[in-house]
Formats: C-alpha cells, structure tokens, sequence
C-alpha cells in the first residue's frame, strides 16, 4: 500500500484557485485539505502535518497595494494564536525537513514578496525579487507557451520541454534589485519557465507571446534547491483536454499538460519524504 501524501492548499482573503489546486493534486496522486489562512494562525492546523504546500491564485487582498503585499506580510509577521510562535517558522520548518511548495500567479506574488524566492544562500525571509504591473497596463488573460530550462534543478518542470498553459493576472512582469542579481539567478538556472514564441519555441519578449514584459521573459523562478517554485501562468488550469481552448477543434491527450507538474512533485515526495 502506498503511503499517504499529504497537501495542503491555502485559502483566503481574495484566492479563488484553491478547489482547481487541489483537485490537481488529488489527481496527482495526494491527499488534499484546503485550509483557510486563519486556522493555521488560530492554531488548529499545522504545516508540520503536510508534505506539499501550495499557494493559489486569485484576487489576493483585492490586489490593493501591489498584489500579494498584504498577504506577504501576513505570512511574515502573524504569530499563532495558541502558542505565540510566528508562523513563518512553520514556513521555513517545513523547507528545511525538504517538502515541496508550489506558488502559482497570486501564490508566487506572495513567494517573491516573503523573501521565499529566490531563496538565495538559504535566505528565505530576505526580499529580492518582485512582481509589478503588466507593460500592457491591463489584465491579460490569454494561453501562453513556455520553454522550460533543462538545466534548472526545479523538481516541477521535470521532463517537460514546451508547455501551453493559461495567464491571468494583473501584475506578473518580473523585477529584481539589480543585474548582479538577476546574472546569479541566470546562471544558477533558477529560472525554470520563460514565455516562448508558439512557432519556435524560443523565449521571447514580444507582446502577447510574453503577455507581462518580463525581462529575460521569465514567466517562473525557483530556489536552488528547485523544492520551492513558482509561476505565472496556471497549471492547475490545464488539467483535462476541456480546459484546452481548442478542444473542440483539435485531438487532444485527455490529460492536461499543466497536471505533469503537480504529478513530478508528488514522486519527489513519494522518492524522498516517505
């Protein structure tokens, strides 16, 4: 009998991805409870019990002063109610016993703005990296592809060369510091996603192709260890052929492209936390 994979996927305050999240996890192979926010600081659920940990998508804090901002420091400095312990410990507990988490869209807004990513020199609370408004100045919500870096230790894009998956956000063009940062996390391949041109698959900083502007036309990031991800566009979104835009008109794999992430965490987790 196989053991138990546990997830769990956060909710609260504005995310609207967390039922897609998990159904991609339980089809995965895992076990799936979503857990509103305010639990995990009242002190009723712990990280401590799960193995994957997953922060959705949607309108975050009603994206009101930068998408993720609040939520981010939610996360950094609310302290559990039944013991005075912040709960950001479970946070970095839960990197440092070697589980897996997967931030996508609002989810890596909150990644980038807690310090989680890029996770430098085992530095996750430190801020480095940022999120900030489409070149296009509106919502973009269109089906992008992306090349994946072989090279990258990412656990997620494992045996995945071009992918095809929905945008939706607001604020998903990426922003660093400076370029000595940006030329480490280069060379370090932590940049496991880049938007690419459909006919090449080349990346590509061409508007719809990369729908952001982000430079390097980096749509994902990861920390060295490749354990912590996250992305833009919306795997969860992709699971099953009628999730394709064009599934009506094209033969199409009855399993979605976006489901071979969430498959690839859950054998990380089954090869090395059972």
């Amino acid at each position: 009998m196989k053991k138990e994979i546990k997830a769990i996927v956060i909710t609260g305050y504005g995310t609207n991805c967390e039922n897609e999240m998990a159904h991609a996890c339980k089809l995965a192979g895992a076990t799936v409870d979503i857990i509103h926010i305010s639990r995990i600081i009242a002190g009723e659920v712990s990280l401590d019990d799960y193995h994957f940990l997953l922060l959705a998508g949607g309108f975050l804090d009603g994206d009101d002063l930068g998408a993720g901002q609040a939520g981010a420091h939610r996360l950094k400095h609310a302290r559990v109610k039944s013991n005075g312990s912040p709960v950001f410990e479970q946070i970095t507990r839960f990197i440092n016993d070697g589980k897996l988490i997967l931030g996508v869209c609002n989810g890596f807004q909150l990644m980038v703005k807690t310090g989680l990513l890029p996770g430098l020199d085992g530095r996750y609370d430190q801020r480095e990296v940022s999120l900030t408004y489409n070149d296009s100045g509106r919502f973009e919500d269109r089906w992008v592809t992306l090349g994946t870096n072989t090279q990258s230790p990412c656990v997620f894009t494992r045996g995945i060369e071009t992918i095809y998956l929905p945008v939706r956000h607001g604020e998903g063009k990426f922003v660093v510091r400076d370029q000595k940062l940006m030329t480490r996390i280069t060379a370090e391949n932590l940049v496991p996603m880049r938007y690419a041109d459909p006919g090449t698959g080349m990346e590509t900083m061409e508007y719809p192709a990369n729908p952001n502007g982000s430079p390097g036309a980096i749509a994902g990031l990861c920390d060295p260890s490749g354990r912590i991800f996250g992305l833009m566009p919306h795997p969860e979104a992709f699971v099953h052929r009628t999730n394709h835009p064009r599934w009506t008109r094209e033969e199409l794999p009855e399993e979605g492209a976006g489901l071979l992430l969430f498959r690839n965490g859950v054998e990380f987790i089954r090869a090395n936390l059972l």
